[in-house]
């Protein structure tokens, strides 16, 4: 199977890859800068060079491919009209790219931040009503809303994929959040998935046949508590953090769906399982 990657030499593309290579799948993976995709490349990647908002630089290397995934995003670091360009625009011009060179199949990485608060007590459902807040899991939901529309109307072959607080393979993800972490309640919860799931999930969206138009919510079995993650990184929460009030369904997610129809489980059921396997 060919499967075309974006956002390969990012967080979670440059662990998913070499998974996919590692499965017997030929892999192509569309980078700004093909210096930076060097290792992929000796792993067996075929580098295509080009820009997302510019179709025409990487149209031809779409023939025959058998499923699109998508990674590529602006999360932190850049202004909100960078956000919505690369996360909603680009999205669309290769999905449109997609349609027009016969992809089947197109996985789209969103995340769980599309739900925001939420308004249900229990977790969060692939078919509730999306409510984000910020700039990056809006841009997120008006995608998926935009791709949705052309699986109806053009029989785009989507599937949806949420994806929770991913950490893992020597991923400092962790560690870079805990700036934040530490005026978070000590008793919420979040929901989260190692590098190693992330990949499991996304490779089964992009093989399985007949799931197109569905979206499906990945996560691990036991999210983790703010004072969990804060005391195996040896800090601490600050004072004001245990007075606030908080949500302790928001971020949380039910992924019975992934579970009975891509028979998806958790090779790393929580943060300790992976611990334990020296997998952080």
């Amino acid at each position: 199977m060919i499967i075309w990657v974006t956002g390969a030499t990012g967080k979670v593309g440059s662990r998913f890859a070499p998974r996919l290579l590692q499965h017997g799948h030929q892999v192509k993976v569309l980078v700004r800068d093909a210096s930076k995709a060097e290792a992929l490349r000796v792993q067996g990647a075929e580098i295509v060079e080009g820009n997302l908002l510019v179709p025409e630089s990487y149209m031809e290397s779409l023939r025959g491919v058998d499923a699109i995934v998508h990674l590529a995003a602006q999360f932190r670091g850049v202004d909100e009209a960078t956000t919505w360009t690369a996360n909603l625009d680009g999205t669309l011009a290769l999905a449109q790219a997609a349609l027009e060179a016969g992809v089947p199949r197109f996985v789209f990485a969103s995340t769980g931040q599309v739900y925001g608060p939420g308004i249900h007590p229990r977790p969060h459902r692939e078919d509730d009503e999306l409510l984000p807040v910020f700039a990056y899991p809006q841009s997120k939901a008006e995608a998926e809303k935009a791709l949705q529309q052309l699986y109806r109307e053009q029989s785009l072959g989507l599937r949806i994929v949420r994806l929770p607080f991913v950490y893992g393979d020597g991923d400092p993800h962790i560690t870079e959040f805990l700036p934040l972490l530490r005026d978070w309640h000590p008793a919420k919860r979040v929901h989260m998935s190692h590098h190693a799931d992330v990949a499991q999930a996304l490779r089964l969206a992009a093989v399985t046949p007949g799931i197109d138009g569905r979206i499906y919510n990945v996560a691990d079995d036991a999210p983790m508590t703010v004072l969990q993650l804060l005391e195996l990184h040896h800090s601490e929460y600050t004072p004001e953090a245990s007075r606030q009030e908080f949500n302790p369904w928001e971020g949380i997610v039910d992924t019975r769906r992934i579970r009975e129809e891509l028979n998806f489980r958790p090779i790393y059921p929580s943060l300790f399982t992976a611990r334990d396997a020296g997998a952080l």
